[in-house]
């Protein structure tokens, strides 16, 4: 790239973000204008928002953008000078500009054309002079200069230029992005500002590793001046003694060596305090400070919804109005990102289902305009969003009727179901009350997906409404993904983190309150029955030794699922820094990520909704342990254990309800990847496994078990559809002790391969 193209493409960087500064300047004045097109200052703000883009577009050679925006301004000038009363059209078009703006200035948007450009000035000279012919102008290189600009530049004056709309660009950034101050910005990228995040937090850590040396010093300083006072009570005695002169002097010198190394200890204890408080001060203000730097206001995220809000409500013939709170609230900006879909869904849906059309609104007792409001809040560590619309609500009996007729509850019990009840329907896949399929509406995709995307987030949605007077979502998600307030528990020796967000309460559980219902352990918990699971099993580790009389138990909620996990200690409440796992990793199952302790130790954060599918698992599967002393667990392990990796759920339970019959202990996965998991976690004499599977075929995860030293010589079974002799040759190659086909498949062929195998049921 030559010196002049790497100048011009910096020159169209500076535009690409002028103009996304600058356009949304135009796009809020505009819709203010709309609703009072006297606005003095709104109008201003336009036309130099007009005029900078304008001028911007000159210097980088953009004549397309200086075509569009020169329309825009002559419009803006007229109306600010009383010649021109800006109507709706006049909105539109200089809407339509901006639009148009955008796109000519974004890098890899679809292409603007000259007939674009020759139409969109065509339409903006016939809205201000409407007795001018509407014949489209011709598109020229670039336009005529302004009277007080020459129209080519002299070359020694292009570095003047591009310094002035650097600093052009740099004012509108400072106008997004800064909030008061006269700050400087600088532009750094979301990877060196996680990496600066993580080295913060691990300094913090390393400053509270200094307390126990402290500590120790401390220790060492009592004990000095004890053997000071020790040796000063047996100076005392001595001299009741008949002493040479050397003892006492030797005596003498004792003494004060060790009162000067007591001065000494005590001077280097108070400096290793002061540094050691200095220290955490400063680590605690860098962590502080970088993790402010990726905190945005709620503002960010909003940028365009109102302009979408009206266009969509005008496309619709209604008459809708956003008016938002909050704007200012402080959120981390990967928050921010992932908040934007569900706020543009739950938006047009407010617009497209709650909004009625003016007519109906006038009838109802309602103004003409339908109101949609956005609150945003920050509640410990949480973001509030409050989205309410003043529309007619949610029709249940429509929900209750598009429930029957998609079969998806009988009649008789879907007329007995609550509103609460009846708007969780909403948010099902696919459900949708809408018969037609719109440019809006109608497509199934919609509240499913606001909740998908709020879950992975950590956070919940729910739908509130009253009929005739509109409907609001609540949702609540945390403000940062960079920390998480977390309780601390000891699992099988090691430390694991249950985030707050779903811990409903923590408690001592006696045994006497433990009780077997339907052949699981529960326990009484607000007026129910919750099922209580180990956490050992759950996250692989080994059943603590001790029988303790009450246990330990957090119960943990996600939406309507509740269950009690037994942990061996509560550690206690921290706010942990949160760091991702090492992508080579993969997704560890029931784990969400790493943190740091402040004693440096590494605490795993505990992925709650997985974990709770991991118990589903477990209970469909009849693998869920029952907690019991070591002695019971041992009876359970000492029968033969054998995992079935297949993907089709009929041959899955055929094969473990034929297995469990004969006496054998089974687990179950659903393709090779959960098979692949499961051996790598837990202990099995056999496995069984298909070869067709989704994510890791069966001969893939023989290879690598042949390949492990720990799982090489494990037996292993094949029973798959394929039974020519290339197919039992390619499964016997790959490591396979025994290859059955499913073709010949029968219950006596399966039981006689595993006892060949691996014996009988028992050790």
């Amino acid at each position: 790239m030559t010196p002049d193209q790497m100048r011009d493409a910096s020159l169209l960087e500076l535009f690409s973000l002028e103009a996304e500064a600058q356009t949304q300047v135009l796009s809020a004045g505009l819709l203010a204008l709309e609703r009072d097109p006297t606005q003095a200052d709104q109008l201003e703000a336009c036309m130099r928002a007009a005029h900078s883009l304008k001028g911007a577009a000159r210097i980088v050679g953009v004549d397309a953008g200086v075509s569009v925006s020169h329309v825009m301004e002559d419009c803006l000038v007229s109306a600010q000078e009383g010649r021109l009363f800006l109507r709706p059209e006049h909105i539109d078009a200089l809407l339509q500009g901006t639009d148009l703006l955008m796109r000519i200035a974004t890098p890899g948007s679809a292409n603007v054309g000259p007939d674009d450009i020759e139409a969109y000035v065509a339409l903006m000279g016939c809205l201000l002079d409407p007795m001018a012919v509407a014949a489209p102008a011709v598109a020229q290189p670039s336009l005529p200069p302004e009277p007080a600009a020459p129209q080519v530049e002299p070359p020694d004056m292009v570095s003047e230029l591009e310094s002035s709309l650097a600093a052009s660009v740099e004012a509108s950034r400072k106008a997004k992005r800064v909030t008061e101050g006269g700050e400087r910005v600088l532009r750094v990228t979301a990877e060196r500002l996680n990496s600066l995040l993580d080295l913060s937090s691990k300094s913090l850590v390393e400053t509270l590793r200094l307390k126990p040396y402290l500590a120790t010093m401390q220790r060492l300083k009592r004990t000095q001046s004890n053997s000071l006072r020790a040796l000063e009570n047996l100076n005392v005695h001595l001299k009741e003694q008949d002493l040479s002169l050397e003892a006492l002097e030797a005596l003498g010198d004792a003494r004060r060596l060790l009162a000067e190394s007591q001065q000494l200890l005590a001077e280097k204890t108070a400096e290793l305090d002061e540094f050691a408080w200095q220290a955490s001060q400063r680590a605690q203000v860098l962590y502080d400070t970088a993790l402010a730097c990726r905190m945005r206001p709620f503002a960010d995220v909003l940028t365009g919804q109102a302009r979408m809000v009206r266009d969509l409500g005008r496309s619709l013939g209604k008459q809708v109005r956003l008016e938002i709170e909050g704007e200012k609230t402080q959120v981390d900006r990967d928050v921010l990102e992932k908040l934007e879909a569900p706020l543009t869904h739950l938006l047009r849906n407010a617009v497209d289902h709650g909004i009625e059309i003016p007519e109906q609104r006038l009838l109802a007792g309602k103004p003409a305009e339908g109101l949609i409001r956005l609150r945003a809040s920050n509640q410990a560590g949480q973001l509030l969003l409050e989205l309410s619309d003043d529309g007619h609500g949610v029709d249940l009996e429509q929900v209750r009727r598009s429930i029957v007729e998609r079969q998806l509850s009988p009649a008789e019990t879907a007329a007995q179901l609550s509103e609460e009840e009846l708007l969780t329907f909403l948010f099902l896949p696919g459900f949708s009350l809408r018969d037609t399929v719109t440019e809006v509406s109608g497509r199934g995709v919609g509240l499913d997906a606001v909740q998908h995307m709020v879950r992975q987030l950590r956070g919940a949605v729910v739908l509130e409404q009253k009929a005739g007077e509109g409907s609001r979502f609540q949702l609540e998600v945390p403000l940062t993904l960079s920390v998480v307030r977390s309780l601390v528990v000891e699992v099988g020796e090691e430390a694991y983190a249950f985030p707050l967000a779903h811990i409903e309460r923590m408690c001592d559980l006696a045994s006497d309150e433990i009780v077997q219902v339907e052949g699981r352990q529960h326990f009484w918990h607000e007026g129910r029955h919750v099922g209580l699971v180990a956490a050992s099993q759950l996250l692989n580790r080994p059943a603590s030794q001790n029988s303790p009389a009450t246990l330990k138990v957090v119960v943990i909620r996600d939406r309507d699922t509740v269950y009690g996990v037994a942990v061996e200690r509560f550690i206690g409440e921290r706010t942990l820094v949160v760091l991702p796992l090492d992508e080579r990793l993969g997704k560890v199952q029931d784990i969400s990520a790493g943190a740091l302790l402040d004693d440096g130790s590494v605490v795993l954060i505990v992925d709650v909704e997985d974990l709770l599918r991991s118990v589903d698992k477990l209970l469909n599967t009849g693998r869920l342990e029952r907690i019991a002393r070591h002695s019971q667990q041992a009876a359970i392990v000492a029968r033969k254990r054998i995992l079935v990796v297949d993907d089709s759920l009929t041959v899955r339970e055929l094969q473990r309800k034929l297995l469990l019959n004969r006496g054998y202990d089974v687990a179950v996965a659903v393709d090779g990847m959960d098979g692949w998991n499961a051996l790598r976690a837990e202990d099995f004499d056999l496995l069984i496994t298909d070869i067709d599977m989704p994510r890791m075929d069966g001969i893939e995860l023989v290879s690598l078990l042949r390949r492990d030293n720990r799982l090489q010589s494990l037996p292993v079974m094949v029973v798959s559809y394929k039974d020519r002799e290339e197919d039992r040759r390619r499964g016997l190659d790959a490591g396979a002790d025994y290859y059955l086909a499913k073709a010949s498949f029968h219950d006596d062929a399966l039981l006689d391969a595993v006892v060949e195998l691996i014996g009988g049921a028992r050790a």
